[in-house]
């Protein structure tokens, strides 16, 4: 019997995608032994701080790469809006799964986004949900709300906040997409790259881990995914950039939408793309980059 380590966050939602990750892996793969490593990252120590004050969202992936180099782990899962455009050297994203619905979701305590009073509260650490909302509905006050699910949607409860916006596919794999209020259209609130996707990294040279994992490798959602961080990588995207990206098959092409805007939410500037369904997820990437370089 093959036994195989995986590196995790600890949250509840992390845990809960990755255990769904290794379920159908061994569904494919049932001569398996498969242990969880919890790992802490610096990204959920210093939930005090806005992120990109303290080195950005890599700091979710940066302890989990560590533990893959240092042999703790033979894979890692993530969140891949969580992946920085580098990896650490000899590691590489070898699988991404089915990808969920990318959209966010608004959670209020009723109110949809029309209906909110002009100055409601609405949480959010994302300075690409802080530039959408501003587009939306300019006369909101939006405040910074970081931590996790349940610490996010316990504030509107509790009234300290009027709503907050979270990727709905974090709350289908918690199994909570009831409490979603709204779930925001493209068109208001595009979302970040990658979202709704998982990205299962490994070392580059363990060839057997390899091709475990490719046995739920969707290449539809890494084609799409490949698109949309095809434009990070071009802009040079970090969280202190808000940019959105989200790309989707549709008769037979792909079609790739973005936005990128200054670190205050000026300047915005949006493209779009069309390509016949690409072969190969670097001709996806290409499309990618050559939008970014036009927003850049």
């Amino acid at each position: 019997m093959k036994k195989l380590t995986f590196a995790t966050r600890k949250s509840a939602l992390a845990l809960a995608q990755s255990r769904a990750f290794v379920r159908a892996l061994h569904e494919r793969v049932p001569d398996l032994l498969i242990e969880e490593l919890h790992i802490v990252t610096s990204g959920d120590r210093f939930t005090e701080h806005k992120l990109q004050d303290i080195g950005g969202k890599g700091l979710f992936v940066k302890e989990l790469e560590e533990a893959l180099l240092d042999g703790r782990a033979d894979f890692a899962v993530h969140s891949i809006k969580d992946v920085p455009s580098e990896l650490a050297p000899n590691l590489a994203i070898v699988c991404v799964p089915r990808r969920e619905d990318p959209r966010d979701v608004l959670v209020t305590r009723g109110a949809k986004l029309s209906d909110l009073p002009k100055g409601a509260r609405v949480g959010t650490s994302s300075l690409r949900r802080e530039v959408s909302l501003r587009a939306a509905r300019p006369d909101l006050t939006i405040e910074p709300l970081r931590g996790n699910v349940d610490t996010r949607l316990r504030r509107v409860e509790e009234g300290a906040f009027d709503g907050v916006v979270l990727a709905r596919a974090g709350l289908v794999r918690l199994g909570i997409e009831a409490r979603a209020t709204e779930t925001l259209e493209i068109d208001v609130s595009l979302p970040a790259v990658g979202q709704g996707a998982l990205g299962i990294e490994c070392r580059s040279d363990d060839a057997a881990t390899r091709v475990i994992l490719a046995n739920l490798h969707d290449e539809q959602a890494a084609i799409t995914v490949a698109a949309e961080r095809g434009v990070m990588v071009a802009v040079g995207g970090s969280c202190r950039m808000p940019i959105a990206a989200h790309a989707i098959r549709r008769d037979g092409a792909l079609h790739l939408a973005a936005f990128v805007a200054d670190a205050d939410g000026s300047r915005l500037r949006r493209g779009e793309r069309t390509m016949p369904w690409p072969t190969s997820e670097d001709l996806a990437r290409a499309l990618g980059e050559e939008l970014g370089r036009e927003l850049a």
